[in-house]
């Protein structure tokens, strides 16, 4: 499987790179768990200033309420009660929140730390016979090198045009998150996919993307502070509301 490196100084930046080179190098192959054919590339996204603007990408499947949801998903858990009814067997806050006071305690203990590790892979779930949701997120690691915070990251599989930019976007704000509480910078965020992909119902959207990239360039992203920053606050309330009425359902 070919190796790639999407680099860029903004998260949109590596982001698009890596969605023409997609298109561009991967071959279309079989994926048989799906019934269906992708394009897959091993890729890794190297964003150098993850808060740098334009931060935001118009190129995802949603808008601003979704990416906030999943923003609040990610750092707040706002869905982990549906664990409990049963309804999931897990989510991606609900396996790394009881690590993130050991990242805090781990990086005040010792600056220069390599143990700062998430695991979000669990074992014994992961790899059971007939799971057919195993955690897509492998792990995460935290460096503080030169007084800046440092995220790298592991997905076996990341949906390249449905998920990716969300996926992203929600972990640099935990990395912003943890480099507030600690006082340090933010430094680099580096997202690597095993399996970078697009299935075949999505080759005409991952098409259609790197069209835009490439046509219209400035009309591809969009400002997060003083723009989609005041719009995902605006959603926060409906989606407050949305999540009651899903607890208080029978």
């Amino acid at each position: 499987m070919d190796e790639f490196v999407a680099r860029g100084r903004t998260l949109p930046e590596a982001y698009h790179a890596s969605l023409i080179m997609l298109a561009e190098n991967a071959k279309e192959t079989p994926c048989p768990d799906y019934d269906t054919t992708q394009k897959e590339l091993s890729m890794t996204l190297y964003v150098e200033e993850p808060l740098a603007e334009p931060m935001i990408s118009r190129l995802f499947a949603g808008g601003y309420r979704e990416l906030e949801q999943y923003r609040q998903e990610i750092l707040d858990g706002i869905l982990d009660f549906e664990i409990e009814r049963g309804n999931w067997a897990y989510t991606y806050h609900s396996r790394m929140a009881e690590q993130f006071p050991f990242i805090l305690r781990e990086l005040r203990r010792n600056p220069d730390s390599r143990r700062a590790v998430i695991d979000v892979r669990d074992w014994h779930h992961d790899a059971a016979e007939g799971n057919e949701n195993p955690a897509c997120l492998q792990h995460l690691q935290y460096f503080i090198r030169d007084g800046a915070l440092h995220c790298k990251l592991l997905f076996r599989s990341n949906d390249a045009c449905k998920a990716a930019f969300m996926n992203a976007f929600a972990l640099i704000m935990l990395q912003k998150r943890f480099a507030d509480e600690l006082g340090v910078r933010m430094g680099s965020y580096t997202h690597r996919a095993n399996s970078y992909h697009c299935y075949a119902r999505d080759f005409d959207l991952l098409e259609g993307y790197v069209r835009r990239i490439r046509e219209r360039p400035d009309e591809c992203t969009y400002d997060y502070e003083g723009e989609f920053e005041e719009l995902m606050a605006m959603a926060a309330p409906d989606i407050a509301e949305a999540v009651e009425k899903l607890k208080n359902r029978e």
